[in-house]
């Protein structure tokens, strides 16, 4: 299964590698940071509210922080993607709390990884909710509904957010900085590359250290 899944990544990477290739997205990029920069607060906005909803509609956010990084900059795409995240994963935790209760309940009955998460945040509490953050496991879009049916209180699981998604989205949205400024000769492209990895990396590792500290803690990560 880990075979097949790099298998995967590698063949998306290399379809993606000809897309940027051999369509404009240069062209396109330019054009659309050209709109964003003319509706001023509102492209930031809209943005935000794109990555609200597609939290909600379980949308994995990935591209999205890619694509802050390289629409708005490294600066402003982490404020994007910080505040969207948030808002985001909150939206998601009160549907579970009240309206979408039953469904989620639904889809978590009979799951071993949300069965094990819920009590290892029973013994343990924040800490295991940062390390979920940190780690990236569960996904996600995903853990802001399963957190919605614990017993966890909203204070913590804000501030286990806010903290827990700085690592990978700094990595991911210089990421995406970094690739727009490349594709676009704003910069050293070997350079921006060999950095924007390496950004990617170092959060790749926080995760996996999480990772491990999530397996002992009783939480199996493999699906």
């Amino acid at each position: 299964m880990r075979l097949f899944k790099v298998v995967i990544a590698v063949l998306l990477f290399a379809a993606f590698l000809v897309l940027l290739r051999t369509l404009p997205v240069a062209e396109w990029l330019e054009a659309f940071k050209a709109w964003v920069q003319g509706a001023g607060p509102i492209g930031y906005l809209l943005y935000i509210l794109v990555y609200v909803v597609c939290c909600v509609l379980l949308v994995p956010a990935l591209a999205l922080t890619l694509g802050a990084g390289a629409i708005f900059g490294f600066a402003g795409g982490a404020v994007v993607n910080v505040i969207g995240a948030t808002l985001g994963a909150t939206s998601a935790f009160f549907l579970a709390r009240t309206v979408l209760r039953h469904r989620v309940e639904r889809m978590t009955s009979g799951s071993a990884k949300f069965t094990a998460l819920d009590r290892a945040i029973t013994r343990e509490g924040t800490k295991i909710m940062l390390l979920v953050r940190f780690s990236g496991f569960p996904p996600f879009t995903w853990v802001n509904y399963a957190f919605g049916l614990t017993g966890i209180h909203f204070s913590p699981f804000l501030m286990t957010t806010l903290v827990g998604i700085v690592p990978g989205t700094i990595a991911f949205t210089y990421a995406g900085a970094a690739g727009a400024a490349a594709l676009t000769g704003s910069g050293n492209p070997v350079l921006l590359i060999v950095t924007a990895v390496g950004a990617v990396l170092v959060s790749g590792f926080i995760a996996h250290i999480a990772t491990n500290a999530i397996r002992r803690a009783g939480v199996e990560a493999e699906s």
